[in-house]
């Protein structure tokens, strides 16, 4: 995620009508002095400071530009929130519609089912690479380059993965899925800031989260029918081919360039040739980015900040584990009700998933709601918010996510009926998301400017673990049964609902001990 940067008091001025163009209006220069980052170099609707006016500096032309992504109707905006998340939903989808044609690849490939999983993690762990290779390239080229680029890529190699022919090309094909369909992962929660005010933008956010969960979730409940069907398991990648090609056509249409950044330097080189004026320039030409910003920034940064920041360190391996355990139950679920309730049907034995689905609509439902009710009031109020304020929900859904497992785990006797394990999927779901989303806003909040530095360093780490627990799940799950292996991961979260809790409490004297935190 590509949050907005906080002032730091300094301002760009306007280009003046002096030089023969128009005025071209007026935003802030927040730049952080440690970190020569054009994301905080550019705001928008701020006054201008006329004691330090470079005339020669483009920007907004006032805060009513309409050229401003943050000035699109509310029509427009939706529009593009709903589409990205739609191309969200296919990227996601892709990962774990493979799940379910495990057994049938292993056999037909004549290798483990252990091996065949890989199918699955590889695209989790090419997933990692997302902050080091597409939201650089997004601080550089925009928004749209990157995002369409890499979720083109991505559709492309469905098609290997649909005609293989042996294992490797499954395997490194399912990898490079991963690599490129993260784009938009690591491109989409940065447009959302360009586009949305901050509690509306929780609000978008809030829906394309939803969307990044949304898609795993369906991909073993579509897959199982497909791979279950005259069909067969190479329909997963051809289905994923054309769904994600036909709303990659329509984003592609209804998406514009939403970076201010890349917007003004396109302005200033029409200006340019306008005015005949070659001095005219944008913040992006003053501040573009170099290779050894980028490396610090996405590399040894978020490396540094996992060494000395607890409050980094905690909420990552927290969000790590919940990630893991959403990326596990698409081996664990067929286990309990495919092979221990004898529901042979791939895709019948993936619909308790809507149990899941249900929870994260829910979890999104109630972040919504704390957004725009307690959240905005202190806005309102206040003028800010402290990043402890974001807790408030994820320590409800930390008690929630045990409460699941636990109860997954004990209703999955056969000679229990299977609606109660079903349900328990829907305190799982609020748990996964509010965890997810509450936990990542507030690295965001607590680290501001560093903000890109610690998401990545959260995107690395969990990745990592999403990709690896589902190496061992179905071992772990066989061997200790559902109702004991379940209760090792609620164990384990419950020895988590701690975290949020002591930062709350004590989360503003660790910020202040924090050189990565500004003080509030």
């Amino acid at each position: 995620m590509n949050p907005q940067a906080f002032d730091s008091g300094t301002t760009t001025p306007r280009l003046s009508k002096e030089h023969g163009s128009i005025d071209v209006g007026v935003a802030d220069t927040l730049h952080d002095k440690s970190e020569p980052d054009v994301e905080s170099a550019v705001e928008t609707s701020r006054k201008p400071d006329d004691s330090n006016k470079d005339p020669n500096l483009v920007d907004w032309d006032g805060k009513d530009d309409p050229e401003n992504p943050q000035n699109y109707s509310n029509l427009r905006k939706w529009i593009i929130t709903l589409t990205m998340s739609s191309m969200t939903v296919w990227i996601t989808f892709a990962s774990s519609v493979f799940s379910t044609a495990t057994l049938v690849t292993a056999k037909e490939f004549n290798v483990s089912t252990e091996v065949m999983v890989l199918g699955t993690s590889l695209v989790v762990f090419g997933f990692a690479l997302g902050p080091l290779c597409w939201a650089p390239l997004s601080e550089l080229y925009g928004r749209r380059i990157p995002l369409f680029s890499g979720y083109a890529i991505f559709a492309i190699f469905q098609i290997p993965v649909a005609v293989a022919q042996n294992l490797e090309t499954i395997l490194v094909c399912r990898f490079l899925i991963g690599v490129f369909g993260c784009s938009p992962l690591a491109v989409v929660a940065g447009a959302m800031a360009d586009i949305w005010d901050p509690v509306d933008r929780a609000v978008a956010i809030a829906l394309f989260s939803g969307a990044t969960f949304l898609g795993p979730i369906l991909g073993p409940i579509v897959g199982g029918f497909i791979t279950d069907s005259s069909l067969g398991w190479r329909w997963t990648a051809w289905i994923t081919l054309i769904a994600s090609s036909f709303f990659g056509l329509i984003a592609l249409l209804v998406i514009p360039e939403t970076y201010g950044p890349v917007i003004l330097q396109k302005r200033a080189a029409r200006l340019r040739i306008e005015t005949n004026n070659w001095a005219l320039h944008s913040v992006l030409d003053e501040h573009k980015p170099t290779m050894s910003d980028i490396v610090t920034k996405y590399l040894f940064r978020p490396l540094q900040m996992l060494i000395q920041e607890p409050i980094l360190v905690a909420i990552t391996l927290y969000l790590a584990l919940i990630y893991g355990i959403l990326y596990l139950f698409f081996e664990a679920y067929p286990i309990s009700f495919g092979e221990v309730r004898g529901w042979t049907h791939e895709g019948v034995a993936a619909l308790p998933f809507i149990g899941i689905l249900v929870g994260v609509v829910f979890g999104i439902c109630l972040i919504i709601y704390n957004t725009k009710t307690r959240f905005a009031r202190k806005l309102a109020k206040h003028g800010k918010v402290v990043p402890e304020e974001r807790l408030v929900p994820m320590m409800v859904a930390s008690v929630l996510l045990p409460i699941g497992l636990f109860w997954f785990g004990w209703t999955s006797n056969p000679n229990i009926s299977w609606v109660p394990q079903a349900i328990a999927g829907v305190p799982i779901g609020v748990g996964i998301l509010v965890i997810f989303m509450q936990g990542l806003n507030y690295l965001i909040d607590v680290y501001m400017m560093f903000a890109n530095s610690a998401v990545a360093a959260n995107t690395l780490i969990r990745s990592i673990v999403g990709g690896a627990f589902p190496l061992f799940a179905t071992q772990m799950y066989r061997n200790l049964g559902v109702a004991w292996a379940s209760s090792v991961l609620g164990f384990i979260t419950l020895a988590m609902i701690p975290i949020p809790i002591l930062f709350f409490i004590y989360g503003a004297r660790i910020r202040a001990m924090s050189k990565f935190s500004p003080k509030f």
